[in-house]
């Protein structure tokens, strides 16, 4: 299953499947509420297996690239100087590396330390081995490479990675390996158009694939245009597993021989909705049968598409009155008014937050599930604060009632509490065309 760039799913990788959508860049980044502490952490990005290919009887085997990089969680802090050890004393009389440029190995050629430069929140391939088999290293032989990494930055000046968070076991294996053609990010595309995604399979192993089956996942911003008679097409619906995207199955009978790269029967394109705004389209393939892919980790790719669009989010207020010791039923709502979808289906996080402050004088004692009990710095102790969180996904005209039952502990004219809707990370909605509308009031006893 492939790789991908959605580092709070999984901190070294998710398949493709798990996934099938998108993570949200313009729902900005840092921490949930302004109270909590400043964090940040070092990771490093690196395959659990890597394979590489059992050397012929004559001449030495291929080299495989295994790629290695690091990142870190919070886009708040400026991380440089990334320095990543690689120890490859695990590999003796399994396999042998070949060190990039920017890797300076010891005396003994078995551990380097790698310069990553820059490190950002999204990983990258920021040192490329090269790896292959060694003589006489039977199939099914094992190794493993251990890794450690520091970094400059951080809350505290040095960021470093937690000790034996990643390793490689790398196997001497024969068989076909198939990838997919490097995915590309595209952004600033206008709804309405539509795209042609590059998609090619080839065969880095060493032995034919007989055929090969591909899987597709769109989000709900994408429609797939391209329809081939081996593949079956599913969703989106408005509800279920793929209500917020477009899943394809394919098989191919074409044989892919080792060293070569084959194209789909005609350019894979993909519409980009009225509704789209932050979008992603994976791939995936797989040999054909019974065989086994030598490196599943390059099997896939995710493709971000950021299209020109906005979501106007708006919260309304309300109005209600009583005598002191009643309880009321004061509801606030929010609505999407489109024209774009908002979600987040890969980390499951809300697409927005919702923070209601009570009116004076009022207490809750009935509030809806999706809200509790807040409190951020500069909050008045005497005014209740609850925060309410929206669904994953906000397609246009997702409208959410959100019933407080207050008790009216006194009356106070024109008692006002407000509604705020922010994002659940950061501070502001980037992709919100009007901020007019993100706040409202929910007034007890008005008088007029």
């Amino acid at each position: 299953m492939s790789s991908v760039f959605v580092a709070r799913v999984l901190r070294r990788g998710v398949c493709a499947g798990a996934v099938g959508a998108l993570a949200v860049a313009g729902l900005g980044s840092g921490v949930a509420f302004a109270d909590e502490a400043q964090s940040d952490q070092l990771w490093i990005h690196a395959p659990y297996d890597h394979a590489v290919t059992v050397a012929p009887d004559s001449g030495a085997a291929q080299y495989r690239s295994l790629a290695i990089g690091l990142y870190h969680d919070n886009g708040n802090f400026t991380v440089t100087e990334g320095r990543l050890t690689v120890d490859v004393s695990g590999l003796a009389g399994v396999a042998e590396v070949a060190w990039p440029d920017n890797c300076t190995p010891d005396d003994a050629g078995t551990v380097a330390v790698c310069d990553t430069g820059n490190v950002s929140t999204r990983y990258s391939a920021q040192v490329r081995l090269n790896v292959r088999a060694a003589a006489g290293a039977a199939v099914g032989a094992k190794g493993a490479i251990e890794y450690s990494a520091e970094a400059t930055g951080g809350p505290d000046g040095t960021l470093v990675a937690p000790q034996r968070s990643a390793e490689t076991t790398v196997t001497v294996g024969s068989g076909p390996d198939l990838s997919v053609s490097a995915p590309h990010d595209v952004s600033g595309v206008t709804p309405g158009t539509s795209l042609t995604v590059p998609f090619s399979v080839t065969n880095t192993g060493n032995e034919t694939a007989h055929g090969f089956s591909v899987k597709m996942w769109a989000t709900y911003g994408l429609d797939v245009v391209t329809r081939y008679p081996q593949c079956t097409y599913t969703g989106p619906n408005d509800s279920g597993a793929y209500a917020t995207m477009t899943y394809v199955t394919c098989s191919f009978d074409t044989d892919v021989t080792p060293g070569a790269t084959v194209e789909l029967p005609e350019p894979l394109r993909l519409a980009v909705t009225g509704h789209a705004l932050y979008e992603r389209f994976d791939r995936e393939v797989e040999p054909a049968g019974d065989a086994t892919d030598l490196d599943t980790s390059d099997n896939g790719g995710s493709s971000r598409i950021v299209a020109d669009n906005t979501a106007d989010f708006s919260v309304q207020g309300t109005e209600v009155s009583g005598a002191a010791g009643d309880t009321v039923t004061a509801a606030f709502r929010f609505v999407n008014h489109g024209p774009a979808w908002v979600g987040d289906v890969v980390s499951g996080d809300p697409v927005a937050v919702i923070d209601f402050y009570l009116p004076e004088g009022t207490t809750a004692t009935s509030v809806p599930d999706t809200c509790r009990t807040a409190r951020t710095s500069g909050d008045d102790p005497a005014i209740g604060h609850y925060a309410c969180t929206l669904p994953m996904v906000a397609k246009p005209d997702l409208d959410v009632l959100f019933p407080f039952r207050l008790r009216i502990d006194r009356v106070v004219p024109d008692a006002a509490g407000r509604v705020v809707a922010r994002p659940y990370y950061g501070a502001a909605l980037a992709f919100d065309p009007d901020t007019t509308n993100n706040s409202a009031n929910v007034i007890v006893n008005p008088s007029a």
